[in-house]
């Protein structure tokens, strides 16, 4: 059984940092992409961050330059590392597995990956 589940949330002042883990069990993340998306109170659920198999990364414009998304495939994790945080960045974030082949047209939809966490808290306070 896959499971991904989110650590590392938290309540963090504006301009502070926070890094999210994810560990992966049930499913190897060497070879395969995934992401981070996350759903702030009243909005849809929006893209963060994507790691391809290729190497590539892919983030939205609201968090370049700011966030790092990594990963380590002997330890079957992944990370984001969240640095000059906003208010606007809270939010429930979740990651994400994603078996697409043509990951590089797919990373900001979510319906490109196969497999979830249940999500963890971040909230950033002015």
């Amino acid at each position: 059984q896959v499971q991904l589940v989110e650590s590392g949330g938290g309540l963090v002042q504006a301009g502070d940092s926070l890094r999210l883990s994810c560990t992966v069990s049930g499913w190897h993340l060497e070879g395969w992409s995934a992401g981070w998306f996350r759903r702030a109170p009243g909005k849809e659920r929006e893209f963060v961050a994507a790691d391809s198999w290729t190497g590539s990364t892919y983030y939205a414009d609201s968090v370049k330059g700011r966030f790092t998304i990594s990963r380590d495939d002997k330890k079957n994790m992944l990370y984001l590392q969240m640095t000059a945080m906003e208010p606007e960045d809270t939010a429930v974030y979740y990651c994400a597995g994603s078996e697409a082949t043509h990951f590089s047209r797919t990373y900001s939809q979510p319906s490109g990956y196969s497999y979830w966490g249940q999500g963890t808290q971040v909230t950033v306070s002015s």
